[in-house]
C-alpha cells in the first residue's frame, strides 16, 4: 500500500482528468475542430501529470528521508551498521528510512520509502513495540519484529526484523515428529477366546494382528508391539497422530467388523498420551487415558494431552464381564477396610433416587451386620426416594439415616466413607464430608467422567453394570457368612435395579438377573417393589402434559416443561421414559426450569448414546440414561444447545 496522503492526491488528479475527458467528449457533438484541440491538450497534459506524479513520489521519499536525518548521526550510523534489518517508521505508519540489510534481506532490493507499514504487517505500533514483539510473514519469510520509540515528539519508532524462518521450520518439524504413546486393549478378548475353538483362535488372532498392522502401516510410520495377549503398544509421531484423529480412529470400526464366534462384537479401547515432555510421561498419560476409555464403557479412544481429555467413539454399549472375580477381590478388600474402621458413612449423590438410596441402604446394612457402626448420609428433604426411606425406617432402620450437617461431627481419622452411584466430587450429597474423610471407597456404574474422584482407596467402577444396587448386591454375597440383609433391604436393592433397567428392559445382563434372583431368594417382594414406583394422579397428569408438548428432531423426542412443581425431578425422567414408547423415537430429552438453571433429563433405548450428547453440554451419565444442567441460559437457548449437541453426535457417528 502506498503512502495514504500521496495516494489521495493521485486519486483527485485522476478524477479531474476523467472529468476533462468527459467534457471533451461532449464537444464531439459540437465543433470537431475544438474537440481535436482539446483532446490533444488533455493527452499531452495527462502525460505530463503522470511524469510529475512519479517525480513527486521521489521528492516525498527524499522529504521523509530528510525527516529521518533529525536523528543524531551516531544513531543513524548505529542503525545502518546494525547486524539485523532495521527501519524507521512514524506513528502514522509511514516508512521513513531503513538500513541496507533491510533493503536486501526483507525488501529484496525494492524501494519502500514513503510507503505505509501496512505492506509488511497490519499490527499496531503499540503491539510491535512490546517486549515479546510480533511475528510477521513477508515474502515467505517469517520475522520477529520488535520496536521502540526513539522520539516521542516526532513520533519516530525503530523496528528490528529478526529472520526466524529456519527456526520456525525446525520448531514445526520438532512438533510434528514428537512421539506419542498409544495403548490398545481388546475389551472382550478373553470372553471371545473362551467361546472359540482352537482353530478359530488362530484365525481371530491373525485377523486382529493384520488389521492393526495395516492400520499402523497405512496411517503412520510408527511401530506396534504386543506386550500382553490383549494389549498393544504403539509409538506414533505427532503428524501421524493428527491424521488418525482426523479419521476419528477408524480402527475402532475396522476391528468391530471382524467375524467372531457367535458374532460377538470385538471392540477396542485406546488410550493416547500426547504432549508430554518425555516418553515415560506419555506412557503414564496413555495408561490414564486407557483407564478413562475403559471406565466409559470401552469401544472408544481417549486422548490425554497433559490435563485435558478428548474422546472419540463410545457409541456402542459396554461389554458385560461375566466373571465375578473382580467383585470377590473388591469385597475382600472392602471387608478389611470395614474391619479397620471405627465408623462407616455411606453416601450417594444429590437428590438420591431409588438406585442411589437402595445401594446405600444395602451397603450400610451389610456393614452393620459385620458389627460396625454405619449410617447413610442423606438430605431427607431433598431426595427422590422418600417412600423407600420410610419403608426402611419402619422396618427397624431407625438411626440408619443421618443428615449431612449432623454426620460431619462424627468423622474421625479412622472413618470410612463409601460413596455409591457417583464418582464425581461435585455430585456427592456432601462435598464437605467427602473432603474430611481420609479413606474413601467408590462404587459406581456410570461412565467415567474427567473430573472423577482420584483419591479413592478402592475405585470399584463397572460401566457395564446395570446399577449401583446390582454391584452392591454382588459385594454382599462375597463379604462373608456373617453379612446378612433383611427382606426389606433386599427390596430396596431390587428397586434400584428395576429403576435403572426400566423393569429389566435396558442394560440388563446375565449378572443382573443373578443379582435379582439372589434378592428374590432372601425375601424381596416384587409387588412391594412395584408400589415404590407408583405416582399420584396429579404427577401422572403433569407427566402427560410434558409428553403432549414433545416434538421430534432427528428421531429424538424433545419436550419442554412450561410449568414447575415440587416433584419435577421425578416427573421429568418419567416423561422421558414415556416418550421412548413413541414409534420411531430412539432418544428422548425433557427440559425443565430447575430454579436458575435448565435441567435436561435424557433417555434412550440403546440406539443412541445419550451420555455422549449430555457430556457435550457439561453433563454425563451412561449409555441409556443421562442428564445435564445448564446455568445462566434461557429455555430457548438451552433447546438450541441441545439441538446442536444432537447434530454433532449424529455427524460424528455418521463418519
Amino acid at each position: 500500500m502506498k503512502n495514504r496522503k500521496f495516494w489521495n492526491i493521485k486519486i483527485h488528479i485522476f478524477v479531474l482528468l476523467v472529468l476533462c475527458l468527459i467534457l471533451t467528449g461532449l464537444l464531439w457533438q459540437g465543433d470537431k475542430l475544438i474537440f481535436g484541440a482539446a483532446a490533444g491538450i488533455i493527452i499531452i497534459y495527462g502525460v505530463f501529470v503522470l511524469i510529475d506524479l512519479r517525480n513527486m513520489r521521489r521528492q516525498i521519499g527524499l522529504l521523509l528521508s530528510s525527516e529521518a536525518q533529525r536523528l543524531p548521526g551516531s544513531d543513524r550510523e548505529t542503525l545502518e551498521q546494525f547486524p539485523i534489518p532495521a527501519l524507521l517508521v512514524t506513528d502514522r505508519r509511514e516508512i521513513l528510512w531503513y538500513n541496507s540489510l533491510f533493503l536486501e534481506q526483507v525488501l529484496d532490493g525494492r524501494d519502500a520509502c514513503s510507503d505505509s507499514l501496512d505492506i509488511l504487517t497490519d499490527a499496531s505500533i503499540e503491539d510491535l513495540c512490546r517486549t515479546e514483539g510480533v511475528l510477521v510473514t513477508y515474502r515467505e519469510q517469517i520475522h520477529r519484529v520488535t520496536g521502540m520509540c526513539l522520539n516521542k515528539e516526532s513520533g519516530l519508532h525503530t523496528l528490528l526484523f529478526t529472520d526466524i524462518t529456519l527456526l520456525s521450520q525446525e520448531a514445526s518439524l520438532y512438533r510434528l515428529t514428537r512421539p506419542s504413546v498409544m495403548l490398545i486393549m481388546l475389551d472382550n478378548y478373553s470372553d471371545i477366546m473362551q467361546q472359540a475353538r482352537e482353530s478359530e483362535k488362530s484365525r481371530i488372532l491373525g485377523a486382529i494382528d493384520q488389521t492393526l498392522e495395516e492400520f499402523v502401516s497405512q496411517k503412520t510410520s510408527s511401530f506396534i508391539k504386543r506386550f500382553e495377549g490383549d494389549k498393544f503398544l504403539i509409538v506414533v509421531e505427532e503428524q501421524h497422530l493428527e491424521k488418525i484423529i482426523e479419521g476419528r480412529f477408524s480402527i475402532l470400526d475396522e476391528i468391530r467388523r471382524l467375524e467372531t464366534p457367535g458374532n460377538a462384537p470385538l471392540t477396542l479401547s485406546i488410550g493416547v498420551g500426547r504432549g508430554e515432555e518425555t516418553l515415560a510421561q506419555s506412557e503414564a498419560s496413555a495408561r490414564q487415558a486407557l483407564d478413562m476409555a475403559l471406565g466409559r464403557g470401552g469401544d472408544q479412544a481417549a486422548i490425554k494431552n497433559q490435563s485435558q481429555y478428548e474422546f472419540y467413539g463410545g457409541v456402542s454399549k459396554g461389554v458385560e464381564k461375566r466373571t465375578k472375580v473382580k467383585s470377590r477381590i473388591v469385597a475382600n478388600a472392602l471387608s478389611e477396610l470395614i474391619a479397620n474402621a471405627d465408623h462407616v458413612l455411606v453416601m450417594g449423590h444429590k437428590f438420591g433416587d431409588l438406585d442411589c438410596v437402595g445401594a446405600s441402604v444395602g451397603m450400610a446394612t451389610a456393614v452393620r451386620s459385620l458389627g460396625k457402626q454405619a449410617e447413610v448420609v442423606i438430605n431427607q428433604d431433598k431426595n427422590l426416594a422418600n417412600i423407600l426411606i420410610e419403608m426402611v425406617t419402619k422396618d427397624g432402620g431407625s438411626g440408619l439415616f443421618i443428615d449431612p450437617d449432623e454426620a460431619r461431627f462424627s468423622i474421625t481419622p479412622d472413618t470410612l466413607l463409601i460413596i455409591c452411584d457417583t464418582h464425581t466430587p461435585n455430585l456427592v450429597e456432601s462435598k464437605e464430608i467427602y473432603e474430611r474423610c481420609k479413606t474413601v471407597v467408590i462404587i459406581d456404574h456410570h461412565r467415567k467422567m474427567v473430573n472423577h474422584i482420584d483419591n479413592a482407596v478402592i475405585f470399584y467402577h463397572e460401566p457395564y453394570a446395570s446399577s449401583a444396587s446390582e454391584m452392591v448386591t454382588e459385594l454382599i454375597q462375597y463379604m462373608g457368612d456373617h453379612c446378612r440383609i433383611s427382606s426389606v433391604v433386599a427390596q430396596a436393592l431390587l428397586s434400584g435395579i428395576m429403576l435403572d433397567t426400566r423393569n429389566f428392559v435396558l442394560k440388563t445382563g446375565v449378572r443382573t438377573f443373578e443379582a435379582a434372583a439372589y434378592l428374590r431368594r432372601i425375601g424381596a417382594d416384587t409387588i412391594v417393589v412395584r408400589k415404590l414406583f407408583a405416582s399420584t394422579l396429579d404427577s401422572y397428569q403433569r407427566k402427560t402434559r410434558i409428553v403432549n408438548a414433545a416434538q421430534i428432531y432427528k428421531n429424538c423426542a424433545v419436550a419442554e416443561s412450561d410449568f414447575s412443581s415440587e416433584d419435577m425431578r421425578i416427573v421429568a425422567p418419567q416423561a422421558a421414559d414415556e416418550l421412548l414408547g413413541i414409534d420411531g423415537v430412539d432418544g428422548s430429552f425433557v427440559l425443565y426450569d430447575g430454579g436458575g438453571q435448565i435441567n435436561i433429563s435424557a433417555r434412550s433405548m440403546g440406539a443412541i448414546n445419550v451420555q455422549v450428547i449430555m457430556e457435550k453440554l457439561g453433563g454425563g451419565g451412561h449409555h441409556t440414561m443421562a442428564a445435564a444442567q445448564l446455568r445462566g441460559v434461557e429455555m430457548e437457548k438451552a433447546r438450541q444447545m441441545l439441538f446442536e449437541s444432537i447434530d454433532e453426535y449424529f455427524k460424528a457417528t455418521a463418519r
